[in-house]
């Protein structure tokens, strides 16, 4: 295998870890200060204990992702040295006010927020949570511009084969950001709302059926309920845009070999790139064309006009109905397991606790795949336009390339194993974990108001 082949397994593999953690803590926080504002409204003590509980996984999340996040930044310099020599006088300061924000809002905060509860005031320890929640949606914001200019580079210009900067505005707000910045905010909120909901029912499964047990399912389940068909109009919009700035990407995704009207949408095939047609193509008349265009007669661009130049169609097709796919699920679940926790004089039934359970981690599945088709479906592009992701590439030697990633694969599969485990483990020894008796009650809110 080549060296650049490997070098982007290396990077995705490492980009593909790294991203489960910024996914759960950009929307964990906000679920946390939404139980820590509960807790001060009415004084309850289930809020604090649904707190107690979620802000180990919110640590644990977060320092995973800031250690996965440092091992990105070595290999832009080993394996991709020409990413930063020509375009790093635009990506240099976007990822440095990402740095900035993450310890200056973050890492200042973040011991008054996971050890400050009864050692500072509790408006102080309200205050922690919320400038780290801030601070996570912060840096998610500049990660997003940055990949987002990648995508669809504006406000720049070339001088000697360099990139440099000519309007801000234009290179943080580039055509697709809002679109994309949404669509990623949303699938953070559903990965938690998943977790959330996931993890809880399977405590309530196994018999823990506390308050705070309960006060975090019924919060998973309404925020998957809510923001699943706001992520549905979100995805149309964001493929709309996608369609005007990246036709190409929207080609492989769709499998469309052909420019014209009346463009089926294909529901299953075996894309082939040597014949250039789908096999055993399942499809609906009209369908992407409709979707598309909003218009069954309505022109779509298809990957004969972009020959040679267009991403690799089977992994765009396929990782693009996985998250369809896998959206449509959580609307069905979600909404039924709402149903019935509204509705239902006994609560959720076995059947749909059990289906929460399995659909813990489906936040990540999903976010992955949309990834895939984001990253994969900008080649041979790293800068859409300005640079291939073979001119970015070092002269690093195959085997030295090989070797590491097949540490960093080890290393990675053993974390996440351990980070599954530790959370299953939270989840069976119940929102008490690891506390002493003595350290259970939870003082009124009105003696924290200080």
């Amino acid at each position: 295998m080549d060296a650049l082949v490997l070098a982007r397994l290396q990077f995705a593999a490492n980009i593909s870890f790294h991203i489960l953690f910024p996914t759960i803590t950009i929307a964990l926080g906000w679920v946390l200060l939404f139980f820590k504002l509960r807790f001060n409204a009415g004084g309850n003590a289930k809020w604090m204990d649904a707190y107690r509980f979620w802000v180990k996984v919110f640590a644990l999340s977060f320092a995973l992702g800031v250690v996965s996040g440092i091992t990105m930044s070595f290999q832009f310099g080993t394996n991709w040295p020409g990413f930063m020599q020509t375009v790093g006088n635009i990506a240099g300061p976007l990822l440095a006010y990402e740095i900035l924000t993450a310890f200056f809002f973050e890492a200042i905060f973040l011991g008054i927020m996971l050890f400050g509860f009864r050692r500072v005031p509790n408006w102080l320890h309200t205050l922690a949570t919320l400038v780290v929640t801030v601070g996570t949606s912060v840096s998610a914001f500049w990660i997003i511009a940055l990949n987002s200019w990648m995508q669809t580079p504006a406000g720049f210009e070339m001088r000697d084969g360099v990139a440099h900067a000519t309007d801000w505005w234009a290179i943080i707000f580039n055509p697709s950001m809002p679109y994309r910045l949404t669509h990623m905010l949303l699938a953070s909120g559903l990965t938690v709302a998943f977790l959330v909901a996931g993890l809880s029912a399977y405590r309530w499964l196994r018999g823990d059926r506390g308050a705070d047990v309960s006060a975090a399912l019924r919060t998973g389940v309404t925020m998957a309920a809510l923001l699943i068909p706001v992520q549905i109009l979100a995805g149309d919009l964001h493929g709309l845009n996608t369609l005007e700035h990246q036709p190409a990407k929207i080609a492989a995704m769709e499998a469309n070999w052909r420019t014209g009207p009346n463009v089926p949408l294909v529901l299953f095939a075996l894309p082939d790139e040597q014949a250039r047609d789908n096999r055993f193509e399942i499809a609906v008349p009209d369908g992407a064309s409709l979707i598309l265009r909003h218009d069954a007669d309505g022109v779509v661009p298809g990957l004969d006009r972009f020959e040679g130049r267009h991403p690799p169609v089977a992994p765009v097709f396929f990782a693009f109905r996985v998250m369809v796919g896998v959206g449509l699920l959580m609307l069905a679940v979600s909404w039924t397991a709402a149903w019935q926790l509204w509705r239902r004089p006994g609560g959720l039934s076995p059947w749909v606790a059990r289906a929460l359970a399995a659909m813990v981690f489906s936040g990540w599945v999903a976010t992955l795949a949309g990834w895939y088709v984001t990253e994969i479906g900008r080649q041979p592009w790293l800068v859409t336009g300005v640079l291939t992701t073979a001119q970015a590439a070092s002269a690093v030697p195959a085997p030295s390339i090989g070797l590491t990633l097949g540490l960093y694969l080890l290393l990675y599969a053993g974390l996440l194993a351990a980070y599954v485990g530790v959370l299953f483990r939270l989840a069976r020894k119940g929102a008490d974990a690891g506390r002493p008796a003595a350290a259970l009650p939870v003082p009124p809110a009105a003696a924290l108001r200080t």
